[in-house]
């Protein structure tokens, strides 16, 4: 949890607020694919990449 603390204080105090929308798709993709690991639409989401 410190880590992301540090993460958004660093955002904010460099300005950085553009890293958030490509942190959110990462986490969303990775959810994805964690999520979809062992089910039948696996197959499906690996077309995607």
């Amino acid at each position: 949890m410190s880590f992301l603390r540090e993460f958004f204080r660093f955002m904010k105090a460099r300005k950085k607020f553009w890293l958030i929308p490509i942190l959110l798709i990462s986490l969303l993709f990775g959810g994805l694919l964690v999520l979809t690991h062992g089910s039948a639409v696996a197959p499906f989401v690996y077309t995607l990449f």
